[in-house]
């Protein structure tokens, strides 16, 4: 039995699921029939009332041809923002060592804004 990952899932998964499945020229039943379940749960799964487990979610993306990136998030959702990427890009030509030291000091400013942001929340 696949893993459940109702926690993981955004909220607009139901809307990025149909909206892809569409692009596709799929129809529900076109889609289930491909990875092999009912058209129910592609109903389900594209009004919100039920999650995939993340091996439906991997052959969902494959018959959608999409990656789970694409398939999960929006564009917006996911990588560093346009500000960021050079930067991040740059990393990529350090070596182990200063890697992990960035590493350590972006996991630090992660964890002082969570920190303020829980701080702000009570």
């Amino acid at each position: 039995m696949g893993t459940s990952i109702i926690w993981l899932l955004p909220m607009n998964f139901p809307n990025r699921l149909s909206e892809l499945r569409k692009l596709r020229g799929l129809t529900q039943q076109g889609i289930a029939d491909k990875i092999d379940l009912h058209v129910n749960q592609i109903k389900r799964y594209e009004a919100g009332t039920s999650q995939p487990t993340l091996e439906t979610l991997v052959k969902l993306a494959k018959a959608i041809h999409v990656t789970l990136d694409e398939l999960v998030f929006n564009e917006q959702e996911r990588g560093p923002g346009e500000d960021f990427k050079m930067q991040f890009e740059a990393l990529n030509h350090f070596n182990e060592r200063e890697k992990m030291i960035a590493k350590e000091l972006l996991d630090s400013l992660i964890l002082k804004h969570t920190a303020n942001q829980l701080a702000a929340t009570r």
